[in-house]
């Protein structure tokens, strides 16, 4: 009996290790669309500073114009150009933090931090695991194996012990 749970704390370790190790790889597929998420901000955002240059203006007397219009349409797309320049500072800088990311696991690390959760919710929707052939996959599938297994090894030791005390105690009752 005690090859059985043994077997099993194993096979709950490997899968603990394997799903462990899926976090790279979702952080890099995470890393993948917030670039584009990025780029396509900044190509907005360059748009809207061509037309102020072009208007003789600054990007915030722009977007001040655009937002103070009386013309809801028109101060609706001010508020949403506002919206952009502000989320794309949230994009660079998380983009900054997972490049800067060098510790193991770093960039999961990272992007657990302050995820943006339209970009996570669509990486998430598209995500294919991956064998991880990463320092980082391997140390996130070793670090789920031990924490599978180490759990499983406590929670059996806990149920053995009493199971084992269940018979004693019920021949010194009798």
């Amino acid at each position: 009996m005690f090859r059985v749970f043994r077997t099993l704390g194993l096979a709950l370790g490997l899968l603990g290790g394997a799903v462990a190790a899926q976090a790279p790889e979702f952080a890099q597929q995470y890393a993948q669309r917030l670039g584009g998420a990025a780029d396509e901000l900044r190509r907005q955002v360059a748009v809207l500073d061509s037309d102020a240059h072009a208007s003789g203006t600054t990007r915030d007397d722009a977007v001040d114009r655009l937002r103070s219009n009386p013309d809801q349409l028109v101060a609706r797309r001010g508020a949403a150009a506002q919206a952009d320049i502000t989320r794309l500072a949230r994009l660079s800088a998380q983009q900054q933090a997972l490049t800067s990311a060098t510790s193991p696991l770093g960039r999961v690390v990272a992007m657990l931090r302050d995820p943006d959760v339209p970009v996570a919710e669509a990486a998430y929707r598209d995500f294919s695991p991956a064998i991880p052939t990463s320092a980082d996959g391997l140390a996130a599938g070793l670090i789920g194996f031990f924490i599978a297994w180490g759990g499983w090894r406590v929670v059996s030791d806990v149920g053995r012990r009493a199971l084992r005390r269940r018979p004693r105690e019920a021949a010194r009752a009798a």
